[in-house]
Parts: C-alpha cells; structure tokens; sequence
C-alpha cells in the first residue's frame, strides 16, 4: 500500500533535481537516503584512514542518543 507524505516544496524540488532518468520518486529518495555500498568505497580510504574512521565510530558510539530523546519530546509538545 503506497503512503503519502508532505514535505516541504524546497525539499521536493532538490529531490526532483537529483531524478535521473526513468527513475521514480521513491527510487530517487531510497538513493539518496541509503548509505554507499561497501564496494563503492573501495579504494577511497587507505587501511589507516579505515582503522581511524573505525576508531572514531567506536568512540562516538550512542552519544546523541539524549539529543534524540530531547527533540523527540520537543515535537510531542
């Protein structure tokens, strides 16, 4: 079943912009919104920047998790 939302016209148009050809809405925003492939970060980072990047995410681990929880409850109010 297809679902409907509202985003703002700003929003819409910059998806619109980055529609490539024969491709819907939905596949245009799934592309846009999901992370890379493994394989297409191959060769981008050498093994010392991967290990950093690795360190780096370990160390950040849940931080935002209280910003998270405060604006979850701003939009309740």
């Amino acid at each position: 079943m297809a679902k409907m939302i509202r985003v703002p016209d700003e929003y819409h148009a910059w998806v619109k912009a980055h529609n490539e050809e024969g491709e819907t809405m939905f596949e245009t925003l799934r592309r846009l919104t999901r992370e890379p492939e493994p394989e297409e970060l191959v060769g981008i980072l050498s093994s010392a920047e991967v290990d950093k990047a690795r360190e780096a995410a370990e160390r950040f681990g849940g931080r935002d998790e209280e910003r998270l929880r405060r604006a979850r409850e701003a939009f309740r109010e």
